[in-house]
């Protein structure tokens, strides 16, 4: 469901104030200082959400945004955030880089080291907002990537901005489970567009090690639901000694062991939003693809998507059954 918020709602003379609390109340805590000359910030934001993604649509007045170390030393709040810039002209400050955003060109920062935004002009972009492990697991050295400008022309950034403009029109017609995969297909086209830039590109891997690696992978997803299944099985499975196996699967972005534990956390996601799975509980659920612990699995689902499972489950509105141990899900 989207919401609206704008500052015409309200006297000019509490628009800077009310944009500020705008600003901290959608994305994370900001400072927001209007443009030399003006004495207030004008503009809306349009938000949706589509599982654990966040769309929001900014547009408004000449401003300044600032992440700074005092608000992330008080609330270690880890997003990251990819602007796609669709009027005006933008920059995005972080690491010592500046990505300068013409309409169509998006860019990546990261929530838990201070930013910068700067908008000389009236802007509109639209901002996707993900927790940090959905792409810190599959992209590596995400510091090198933050305030670099990714165009839209072509590739993967092209399929982007095709993709936002129609989610921002049609998001609350989208099922819960729909919204998932949607949500997903978004995250995966921005690691692709991510990965074109020269310094994510990766070296080359001889063909029998890429072999191996999606032997790997389908091994893993075959045994998901299995509580047992670990790095020794997997390479006991695949007649591998775990040694090879381990220098296969270097270069990934995560380890083995990391990765076996995201696929499961996919899969219940994308059950807690399954309405035919309604009537079966959060933990029945845990339980069923692998996990033998509630508390813990609880706690590695809210690490990976910013939320618990049962404050994902009904911001889908799929409501099951109650489960037993309400404490720990």
């Amino acid at each position: 469901m989207s919401t609206l918020l704008s500052t015409a709602t309200v006297d000019r003379r509490e628009r800077l104030a009310y944009w500020v609390d705008m600003v901290c109340d959608t994305y994370v805590e900001l400072e927001c200082e209007s443009a030399q000359g003006c004495d207030t910030i004008e503009g809306e934001i349009s938000s949706a959400t589509l599982a654990s993604l966040q769309l929001t649509t900014v547009t408004a007045t000449p401003q300044k945004v600032r992440r700074m170390s005092a608000r992330i030393a008080r609330a270690s709040q880890d997003y990251l955030l990819v602007s796609i810039q669709t009027r005006g002209e933008g920059r995005v400050l972080q690491d010592g880089r500046e990505a300068h955003l013409r309409p169509g060109d998006f860019a990546l920062y990261d929530s838990t080291r201070p930013y910068e935004l700067q908008f000389d002009g009236e802007f509109q972009q639209y901002v996707l907002m993900m927790p940090g492990p959905l792409l810190r697991s599959s992209l590596r050295n995400i510091e090198a990537l933050t305030a670099t400008s990714v165009s839209s022309e072509r590739g993967a950034g092209q399929l982007m901005v095709g993709m936002i403009h129609t989610l921002a029109r049609d998001a609350d017609m989208l099922a819960p489970a729909s919204a998932t995969a949607v949500a997903d297909g978004v995250i995966s086209i921005v690691i692709a567009g991510l990965s074109t830039l020269p310094v994510a590109r990766q070296q080359s891997i001889s063909q029998l090690v890429g072999y191996h690696r999606e032997q790997i992978k389908a091994c893993v997803r075959a045994h998901l639901r299995e509580p047992s299944m670990s790095v020794g099985t997997i390479a006991a499975l695949l007649r591998l000694s775990p040694s090879t196996l381990y220098r296969v699967w270097a270069g990934e972005p995560c380890t083995l062991a990391e990765w076996i534990w995201i696929q499961r956390l996919g899969a219940t996601r994308r059950d807690l939003s399954d309405p035919t799975l309604a009537g079966c509980g959060i933990s029945e659920i845990a339980y069923s693809w692998g996990f033998n612990d509630a508390a813990h699995f609880s706690r590695a689902f809210r690490a990976r998507f910013g939320c618990t499972p049962r404050e994902y489950r009904a911001q889908q509105h799929v409501h099951g059954v109650e489960d037993k141990d309400t404490g720990a899900i």
